[in-house]
């Protein structure tokens, strides 16, 4: 943790790009999904265009975000090339990519290490029994594949955020068997960075009827959460979903030191617009707080990292201002080349 004795609190500048809308799970409490067709896929063209111009913002992030494609659907192989293109394409472009696209295979995962600084998968709850409820349409929300991701990200040494999504049918005894879990894989791999806590907050599209989390009560889960999980875990909370300043402070004062990737939009949680950085400083700063930028990879897992990717990092880690230099030493490696307006059938 970089942080958990100061009062300074992260977040990083940050832009999602998603590849797809389409997902063949279907989340009772999702925003997000689209069906196959509906939407085109995002062309590396249209994804490079959007890119130039966030060189001239102020954002360090890409975070590649993506419905999932069935692992053995015909498109599998054009979506995974899509999302590896995108994060080459960044990495070309200056910035420094970080990918949650849902549980991929061993061999997927250590194909995008090679172009990303680190990546996320959030566990959500492990617990079985959302298998009967929220997650009875969902096939890739089988907590012991998302538990798997997280063991094959640590056995290949990729810096790794995950989390919990609270208030969608579990337990407390669940939230503290989820955290257990991921504080023992941490133990044995060294290679969670973030542990996001994410309070449910109802959207216009998602078929879950249910109240959103109590904020009152998030403090005393990330208090108990900084208890269960290893002291250079940082815990993480969205400041879109925990509106009022009081409550934000009150999860600072319980243990939460970052804020995660700050951009235009929440694609996860559209109805929820993100606070831009002025307005985070005026709510904390008061109170005794500093907020600071940072880098979607913690210092302490740089040298994981590939050679090229060492070198990205440290030229953001020497002067952020000239991060966005476009890199001229690594040359676009697409792994299919475009793959155009693909919609796929999953």
């Amino acid at each position: 943790m970089l942080n958990s004795d100061s009062q300074i609190v992260t977040y990083s500048p940050a832009y999602t790009i998603v590849p797809t809308y389409e997902c063949f799970n279907r989340c009772s409490y999702c925003n997000f999904r689209t069906d196959p067709g509906q939407i085109p896929w995002l062309t590396r063209t249209d994804a490079e265009s959007l890119l130039r111009k966030l060189q001239s913002q102020d954002v360090c992030e890409i975070l590649i975000l993506s419905g999932e494609v069935h692992p053995h659907s015909p498109a599998r192989q054009a979506w995974f090339e899509l999302i590896y293109d995108l994060c080459e394409l960044a990495l070309s472009l200056g910035f420094l990519p970080h990918t949650n696209v849902g549980p991929l295979s061993f061999a997927e995962m250590a194909k995008l290490q090679t172009v990303n600084v680190s990546m996320g998968l959030m566990l959500e709850q492990l617990t079985p029994e959302l298998l009967k409820t929220v997650h009875r349409h969902a096939p890739s929300k089988l907590p012991e594949s998302r538990l798997q991701q997280l063991q094959w990200a640590g056995e290949l040494r990729i810096p790794f955020t995950t989390g919990l999504l609270l208030g969608i049918g579990e337990t407390e005894k669940d939230w503290w068997e989820t955290l257990d879990a991921i504080a023992h894989l941490h133990q044995r791999y060294h290679h969670i960075q973030e542990v996001i806590l994410q309070p449910h907050s109802p959207g216009n599209q998602q078929s879950f009827n249910a109240a959103p989390f109590n904020p009152h009560q998030l403090p005393f889960v990330i208090a108990k959460a900084r208890e269960i999980l290893p002291p250079e875990i940082t815990i993480q909370i969205p400041p879109n979903l925990v509106t009022e300043p009081s409550w934000l402070l009150a999860c600072l004062e319980a243990g939460a030191r970052d804020l995660g990737g700050i951009g235009p939009k929440d694609e996860v949680n559209p109805d929820y617009p993100h606070p831009q950085e002025i307005a985070l400083r005026e709510m904390i700063e008061p109170a005794g707080w500093k907020l600071q930028a940072r880098l979607p990879i913690y210092p302490q897992y740089d040298d994981w990292l590939t050679m090229e990717l060492q070198t990205d990092v440290k030229r953001w880690r020497r002067n952020p201002l000239q991060g966005k230099i476009v890199n001229k030493h690594r040359p676009m490696q697409l792994a299919s080349g475009d793959c155009g307006n693909v919609t796929g059938n999953n």
